[in-house]
């Protein structure tokens, strides 16, 4: 199957799922807050993957008032950046991002700050030096507008992006940004990004004469 190829004159990039693999630590936190909450683990699962906590929340127990699911996201995130245990990167993630240096490019995550850096650490990932975390955003995925804020910190037409997700969330994020979406890992397929690759070991980037990024997929 011949590789799909993509330009861009930036690249988006989402966290979890899609440079780290934190999937063991997010199955662990929300299966007890699940639990805790009389709901279905496998219910919760399904919902939390790209969104902040808080949102995840609403979706989940709509009648809580706000200020208790902020408080209860704030004990969460705690948590999570404090489990670190099993975070490791995605298979491809330090050799993609160390290809990206010199290119604009911009983390875009759900995660706040802290549990960003966490993460990335324990991954052995360096962080990005434009960011856009919790703090940054007034809504979370699938809003658009964290990835319109790295676009617009990079000084990128949002139609000059390529963003890279794993989640229903954040593909639809990026969609509803005007941006073209590469999904990775199996849960990507299902939400119809541009394209899919297994991981980032089947991304290659090529720096272009002038600006410009060149992508090749699979």
């Amino acid at each position: 199957m011949p590789a799909t190829v993509l330009t861009a004159r930036a690249l988006l990039l989402d966290m979890d799922g899609t440079l780290v693999d934190s999937d063991a630590v997010v199955e662990r936190i929300w299966r007890r807050w699940a639990e805790r909450h009389g709901l279905d683990g496998d219910e919760v699962m399904k919902v939390v993957h790209g969104r902040q906590g808080h949102a995840s929340m609403a979706m989940l127990l709509p009648g809580r008032p706000m200020a208790q699911k902020h408080a209860d996201n704030a004990r969460m995130l705690a948590e999570e950046t404090a489990d670190t245990d099993g975070v490791v990167e995605v298979p491809g993630a330090a050799a993609f991002l160390a290809s990206l240096r010199g290119l604009p490019h911009a983390l875009v995550t759900s995660a706040d700050a802290a549990l960003a850096g966490a993460r990335m650490a324990a991954a052995g990932l360096p962080v990005p030096g434009v960011r856009i975390t919790a703090e940054s955003v007034g809504a979370s995925k699938p809003d658009p507008e964290g990835f319109l804020k790295g676009a617009a910190e990079l000084g990128v037409d949002p139609a000059d992006c390529v963003v890279f997700e794993d989640s229903g969330a954040g593909i639809a994020a990026g969609r509803a940004a005007g941006m073209r979406v590469v999904g990775v890992g199996a849960r990507a397929a299902a939400h119809g990004p541009d394209a899919v690759v297994r991981d980032l070991t089947q991304v290659r980037v090529e720096a272009l004469d002038g600006p410009g990024i060149r992508l090749h997929l699979g």
